[in-house]
């Protein structure tokens, strides 16, 4: 290698044991990019690995799964290895600490965290005190794995879904139901959606009946190109009726408003409107007020300066204009 760190030295690809490769996102394009990047300049960031023995010919490897995996697609047979003599807990402990030179999601740190906790054997607080850490950061990160299926984790690991995705909606969901998440797990592999699709989806699938969410979780992709066709919709309306039309439509849902607090002051007592008086009810009274006289003012200041058979045509004929000749001079 053309930029060997200080301790690091070539090691062939064989002697590297890949025992943490499921606790690592696999990313394709990521790969194919830092394979450019090497067959470029070289490997500048050696991997770190952990000998278990002194003089073992077979190293753990614990960073540098996607370097290795672009190594091997450009035909590689060794890679740059900073090798780490400790146990095994204490490695990756010490990689944990150093989350700060090398840049883990938090679900991949979340698995780190469980391979220490469920594996090795560390306590929750062990963990925190020898990489540097509040407990309260360590069971939450172990909280992301800990409630999800694992095939929402193989998913995850895989690149088909997104850690937002199974932490945000796939892993309550799957709480709640679990047929429901696997049928839109299998939906999502088919036809994917965009974080923010996700999001709206999930929204509605919250609010659905239980029909409805038999047809969401089978077809999301469809129910996310319907939910477009309606804004477009919608905004084909808006922008036909203009300023005006959006007025009106604000001024019947006020109306609707004020006919449903009506119709609600009549079951609260009079303790409650008082309070309600002091906190909003004064406002709003000084709201519509407010709205009243800038509605008269317009009104007066348009009329003055327009006449009414300009300003309403409707009304034309009524009476003559100023300068119209009398109707015998035209006979």
């Amino acid at each position: 290698m053309d930029t060997l760190l200080r301790g690091a030295q070539e090691t062939d690809l064989h002697r590297l044991e890949l025992r943490f490769a499921e606790t690592r996102l696999r990313d394709p394009r990521a790969v194919e990019r830092l394979a450019r990047s090497i067959e470029r300049c070289g490997q500048l960031i050696p991997c770190i690995a952990v000998v278990l023995e002194a003089g073992s010919a077979q190293w753990v490897l614990l960073d540098g799964y996607r370097r290795i995996a672009a190594l091997r697609r450009l035909g590689r047979d060794t890679a740059c290895v900073e090798p780490w003599t400790m146990d095994l807990a204490q490695a990756l402990v010490t990689l944990l600490g150093r989350a700060s030179a090398r840049a883990f999601a938090p679900i991949e740190e979340a698995l780190l965290l469980r391979e220490l906790v469920q594996r090795l054997g560390l306590t929750e607080h062990e963990v925190a005190r020898r990489s540097g850490r509040d407990v309260s950061w360590v069971s939450r990160r172990l909280q992301l794995v800990c409630a999800l299926p694992e095939a929402l984790l193989a998913a995850v690991r895989a690149g088909a879904l997104s850690s937002w995705a199974a932490t945000r909606v796939l892993g309550p969901l799957a709480r709640a139901n679990a047929e429901h998440a696997k049928r839109l797990l299998d939906a999502l592999k088919a036809t994917p959606l965009s974080t923010r699709e996700l999001r709206r989806w999930f929204e509605h699938y919250q609010k659905a009946s239980r029909l409805t969410r038999e047809h969401l979780v089978d077809h999301p992709r469809l129910f996310v190109q319907a939910l477009k066709a309606q804004q477009a919709e919608r905004a084909v309306v808006q922008l036909r009726a203009g300023p005006e039309g959006e007025f009106a439509r604000d001024c019947r849902a006020l109306l609707g408003l004020l006919e449903r607090l009506r119709a609600r002051l009549r079951t609260l007592g009079a303790v409650v409107l008082a309070e309600l008086r002091a906190e909003s009810l004064e406002r709003l009274c000084a709201a519509l007020e407010a709205l009243r006289a800038e509605l008269h003012r317009r009104l007066d200041h348009d009329l003055a300066g327009h006449p009414p058979e300009r300003a309403h045509p409707a009304l034309a004929g009524r009476e003559p204009a100023q300068h119209q000749p009398p109707a015998e001079t035209l006979a």
